[in-house]
């Protein structure tokens, strides 16, 4: 039976031996960008990808979703490799789409190209026959939480329920047979270093908020008009007086815009949008600030004699990761870039879909260097290729040796050790209760 060591060294090899190919995929796909659930494009390169390697998938998951399966040599738990498909919309990056001003300004190209490294390294029949279980490669849509307007369509129509891609397929069942998951992301950050290991992130939730005045001439008769942007302005002031019953241990973050100011300077404003996140380290600190939001926007109605919409939509819940899937991946990290290059961040502020994956299993989402840039920025890029794809296919492609070689005994411990925070029923009934839509009038 070959060491663990050994497996690897078999993987690495086709991985270097493809590492141009790899490349090539990835920077195909930065040169198509397309955001959720629109990632027609991709999601049809992906699939080719897999048709090609002979590895049995589906499509069209979630509208654009592609899941491929290798099975191993003897039986075991399944873990799964994620990728994310989407891009998001940064007209003024180098890379974006003229047309659609999608950009992927997140790195998200990589994922796809280090998925893709990591399934030809791991499908090679000396390797795969030493694994336990299944090895299950998802290409995921929607992870950016953007577009909610476009998102909230897709719902109403009755195309998808969540408006994320991971939440969408957990509602689908496709991780119902999945035991454990990973992914790497890209960053840009250099005290994250080669390689990062990541703790905790936020979660979140979003709202669409609309206020109801009433229009009148704005210079002839004001006083006979309800200024909903009044409203709307009082309620972003209210928010703002909100910040400091916000405990900096819940990391809370709320930040809001306003879509629609109004239809003409010389109207009174009577119909005013605002979008905006509220986001938290924990679900309590979450539904905390949410309720202040609430409170607020409702104050600055009240205060002018306005109505005011309120529409809560599920967003992501935070991230916890397994802290024994991370000793994996940071050993493998320390053999491939040294112990010197090796980073580690307790906590994250932003948000990912990741979260709600990690609520049902043991999940990893560690982070990759390469980029340079700020996150979402014009300026985001990759410029190291080898390390934010090659390198990250085979930190991948170790971990998912060392959790499933030798009978996955060190993924069995690692499921028998780990209690989920929900189950899948119980996440859903959540989410779904999370949904609300409420009007409320001043007078």
């Amino acid at each position: 039976m070959p060491s663990k060591d050994e497996l690897k060294r078999r993987a690495f090899e086709e991985i270097d031996a493809r590492a141009d190919e790899i490349i090539n995929l990835t920077q195909t796909i930065l040169k198509n960008p397309e955001p959720g659930f629109r990632e027609t494009k991709t999601s049809h390169l992906v699939a080719s990808k897999f048709a090609e390697m002979s590895i049995p998938f589906k499509a069209g998951l979630a509208l654009t979703g592609v899941r491929a399966e290798l099975v191993g040599g003897t039986a075991g738990p399944t873990l799964a490799i994620l990728g994310e498909l989407d891009s998001l919309i940064v007209s003024e990056h180098p890379h974006a789409d003229p047309t659609t001003g999608a950009a992927h300004a997140c790195g998200h190209h990589c994922q796809i190209g280090m998925l893709f490294g990591a399934a030809l390294a791991l499908m090679q029949s000396d390797v795969l026959s030493e694994l336990s279980g299944r090895l299950v490669f998802m290409a995921v849509p929607a992870e950016e939480y953007i577009e909610i307007e476009y998102r909230d369509s897709l719902r109403r129509e009755g195309k998808i329920e969540f408006l994320g891609g991971k939440p969408e397929l957990i509602r689908l069942g496709e991780f119902d047979d999945v035991d454990l998951a990973m992914m790497l992301h890209t960053t840009s950050a250099p005290e994250e270093k080669q390689l990062c290991i990541s703790g905790t992130n936020n979660g979140t939730i979003a709202k669409k908020i609309q206020f109801i005045g009433r229009g009148a001439h704005a210079g002839g008769a004001p006083h006979l008009g309800i200024n909903a942007l009044n409203a709307a302005t009082l309620a972003l002031t209210a928010i703002h007086f909100n910040r400091e019953t916000f405990r900096d241990a819940d990391t809370v973050r709320v930040h809001p815009i306003i879509t629609k100011g109004g239809e003409a300077v010389s109207a009174v404003p009577a119909d005013v949008r605002m979008e905006t996140f509220v986001r938290g380290r924990t679900i309590e600190a979450i539904m905390d600030a949410n309720r202040k939001v609430d409170r607020a926007l409702k104050a600055g109605a009240l205060a002018v004699g306005a109505k005011v919409t309120i529409q809560t939509i599920p967003g992501y819940m935070p991230l916890m990761q397994n802290s024994s899937m991370a000793e994996i991946f940071e050993a493998n990290s320390v053999s491939l870039v040294g112990k010197e290059n090796v980073g580690h961040v307790a906590h994250r502020t932003g948000s990912t879909d990741m979260g709600d994956v990690s609520q049902l299993m043991p999940v990893i989402h560690p982070y990759v260097g390469g980029a340079s840039g700020l996150g979402h920025g014009a300026d985001y890029v990759v410029e190291d290729y080898q390390l934010a794809v090659i390198t990250a296919a085979k930190a991948l492609t170790a971990t998912a040796v060392d959790l499933l070689a030798d009978g996955a005994t060190v993924a069995g411990n690692i499921i028998a050790g780990h209690r989920p925070e929900m189950t899948r029923d119980e996440y859903l009934k959540f989410m779904r209760n999370l949904a609300t839509e409420e009007t409320f009038e001043s007078e």
